[in-house]
């Protein structure tokens, strides 16, 4: 009687384990660069509700100076997980955002607002590092511009959009 080898050959544990490690070195960086997009849009995200307090303080006061954080309906710059530091003053929206998870790449933004007194709509540009397709926000989308760092987006009511 032929006895029947069971098993794997040491040569097939060593393809699957090569095939394995070259996929998880491909993996693993396009899943960091998907995480730090994700939390710059959160960033994005978190900065609406100041976005839409400055776009009412506009239209109250007429012009967006002295819409400052804590003032004028405009609430008190506040930390969160994503955006450690925030400023608000004269409309202008300012801080940085821990999209990434390196160690040295706070990423700062800086949103700007245009206000023309009795329009319906607030233009802002948003600047900065977070304006980065490949670990921030994609170029051509949350106010950063197609081909740089800044871009614009309108919204009614100075609510913002998606921009570009």
């Amino acid at each position: 009687m032929k006895a029947v080898q069971k098993g794997f050959t040491l040569i097939e544990l060593m393809i699957v384990v090569a095939i394995v490690g070259i996929l998880a070195a491909v993996a693993i960086p396009q899943y960091s660069d998907y995480t730090s997009r994700a939390r710059a849009s959160n960033t994005a995200t978190e900065l609406a509700s100041y976005k839409m307090a400055v776009g009412l303080c506009a239209q109250e006061l007429g012009t967006v100076t002295g819409c400052n954080a804590g003032s004028n309906g405009i609430p008190a710059a506040t930390a969160t997980v994503n955006t450690p530091t925030i400023s608000v003053t004269n409309g202008t929206i300012a801080g940085t955002s821990l999209a990434t998870t390196s160690a040295n790449a706070a990423m700062a933004f800086s949103y700007v607002p245009t206000f023309s007194p009795g329009a319906a709509n607030i233009t802002w540009v948003m600047s900065g590092t977070i304006c980065d397709s490949s670990r921030g926000i994609k170029l051509g989308t949350g106010g950063c511009a197609a081909t740089g760092g800044t871009g614009t987006g309108t919204g009614t009511g100075g609510t913002g959009g998606t921009g570009g």
